[in-house]
């Protein structure tokens, strides 16, 4: 009883692991401003949310970024919109998938979840971790421009936000999905095992 108590603790724990690791290999794109950077690190937080519960997921998030705090270089701020995107692609993937537990609530829960987190990005970033920027690590004029070489007839955040954060992480969600969907059969015995 207690083992099987203990499975998903020690699950989210690795699995929290892994994605500090996927959060460590992160790149940047050419369409996206060099401070944005894509990475896989929702995706074993997605599988435990999937496997556990939505808390599970939540939990793989705070680890990880809990890790990669060690390693920052945004004294924190980048960690915060990781983790709390993060827990809103979990929070709606998992509990649409714990309550219609077939392949079909997985796919209407990450898509959801995907587009749930690309929405809350907008929303976060706006009104909580650009505003942390300012005052820390850049001044508002600065980041823009950062948009502006990529599109200069941009010229405000929140635009700014709504044509290049929502659909890159709407579809950086998607694609966790994607990857999500081909492996999770084949890990789920591992992970459920008793």
């Amino acid at each position: 009883m207690k083992k099987a108590n203990l499975r998903p603790l020690v699950a989210s724990a690795l699995l929290g692991a892994v994605g500090f690791i996927l959060m460590m290999l992160e790149f940047s794109l050419p369409f996206m401003p060099s401070f944005i950077k894509f990475d896989f690190s929702e995706l074993p937080a997605l599988i435990a949310a999937f496997a556990y519960g939505p808390f599970f997921g939540v939990l793989v998030c705070f680890i990880k970024n809990a890790i990669h705090l060690f390693f920052t270089g945004t004294m924190g701020v980048g960690e915060l919109a990781n983790f709390l995107m993060g827990v809103v692609f979990v929070l709606v993937a998992g509990f649409i998938y714990k309550y219609r537990k077939r392949r079909s609530g997985a796919l209407i829960g990450s898509l959801s979840g995907s587009v749930a987190m690309g929405v809350a990005c907008v929303l976060i970033n706006f009104f909580i971790v650009y505003p942390i920027y300012y005052k820390l690590l850049m001044p508002q004029e600065v980041i823009l421009s950062f948009y502006q070489t990529i599109l200069p007839s941009v010229d405000n955040i929140f635009d700014a936000l709504l044509i290049f954060n929502l659909p890159f992480t709407t579809a950086k969600g998607i694609i966790d999905a994607i990857i999500c969907f081909l492996i999770y059969k084949k890990i789920s015995p591992i992970l459920k095992k008793n």
